[in-house]
Parts: structure tokens; sequence; C-alpha cells
């Protein structure tokens, strides 16, 4: 399974975080597929960067957030982007099954 998830990066008691995707069964901080953004808390305010093109992608492709990733898309507007395009999908599929 392919999750979207933090990547644990710089100093002890510093840290900040990159957006990624990875293969679930990778460590924590190991290989990844793509990334797709960064996340420094320690800045006032945070810095929340992400490719929300990339992120929409993966979505669609079935990629599974975790809990901290879900709150920075929706904080982003990526997430709402990604239901409302799911919601219309779904609209538009029981149409096209019945005109056929």
């Amino acid at each position: 399974m392919v999750k979207i998830r933090l990547k644990r990066m710089g100093a002890t008691k510093r840290p900040f975080y990159r957006v990624v995707v990875a293969d679930s069964r990778s460590p924590r901080d190991g290989r990844f597929i793509e990334q797709i953004g960064k996340y420094h808390p320690m800045e006032d305010p945070s810095l929340i960067e992400i490719d929300g093109d990339r992120a929409l992608y993966w979505l669609q492709q079935g990629a599974q957030p975790t809990a901290q990733v879900t709150n920075l898309l929706r904080i982003r507007g990526v997430l709402e982007r990604f239901e409302a395009d799911r919601a219309t999908a779904r609209r538009a599929a029981p149409d096209t099954a019945t005109s056929e």
C-alpha cells in the first residue's frame, strides 16, 4: 500500500519534515517514491509547502495519507479539492451507466 507521510529530518530537537509518497513497508526515513512537499513546525508561523497537483494525483491513485498529513492537506486545501472531485465523479458515474 502506498502512503503519504512525513520523513523526519533536521538536527536533534530541531526537526523539519518532508512530505513524501512511500510504500508502507519502507522505514519512516527510508526509501520513498516521490517528495511532494515540506513542513517546518519550528518556524513561526509553521511553513507548509505541498505540491497540490502531485498530492491530488497520488490521492486519486489510492495513496493513504497519515493523520498528520491529512491535517496538512486540509490546511492547504488539497483534501477539499480531492473530495469535490470524487463527489463529482460519483454523481457522473450513475448517469453514464444508465445511458448505456
